[in-house]
């Protein structure tokens, strides 16, 4: 075999070994980090409306908050979802009891296009808890409107903001 093939070789098998070895321990790292509790609270960021053209014209948006139980072994309890403004103020309580998610469950809450009580920077409060140390749960906002052929739609993860 020439020199040079076989040095490519190694140097080929070096590289991917070690593009191999920073992938595992990426993932090693990522499941270092998989957070448990037994309860947050979370903000989750809501649009429900965005500004378009030179003018800065509100286009309204629908926005559907997703609860989702990502722990395969033990239910959460959604304690409360509050609606918040612009300015911080409570616009409304969503739970007039708390709500169960069986693991793996999900369950969300609509707001229609035209409710623009929230304004454009509106958020939900959720406040989870669980009697076991769960797989914290996923809470995100999804945004999408339409008006004549333009479409919007984006999504906006939660920030827990308290254990």
């Amino acid at each position: 075999m020439d020199k040079i093939v076989f040095k490519r070789m190694w140097i080929c098998l070096f590289v991917i070994g070690l593009i191999s070895g920073i992938a595992f321990s990426a993932n090693c790292h990522a499941l270092d980090k998989m957070r448990l509790s037994k309860g947050q609270m979370v903000y989750v960021p809501v649009y429900s409306n965005v500004f378009i053209g030179d003018r800065a014209v509100p286009f309204n948006l629908a926005v559907m908050l997703s609860l989702r139980n990502t722990d395969p072994r033990y239910p959460i309890t959604i304690v409360s979802v509050h609606y918040y403004n612009n300015e911080g103020k409570l616009i409304r309580k969503y739970l007039e009891k708390s709500l169960v998610l069986n693991p793996l469950g999900s369950n969300h809450i609509f707001l229609k296009e035209r409710d623009s009580t929230g304004g454009f920077g509106a958020n939900f409060i959720v406040h989870w808890k669980s009697e076991k140390e769960v797989n914290a749960p996923i809470f995100e906002s999804i945004m999408i409107g339409t008006r004549s052929e333009q479409g919007i739609s984006f999504v906006s993860p939660g920030r827990v903001i308290q254990e």
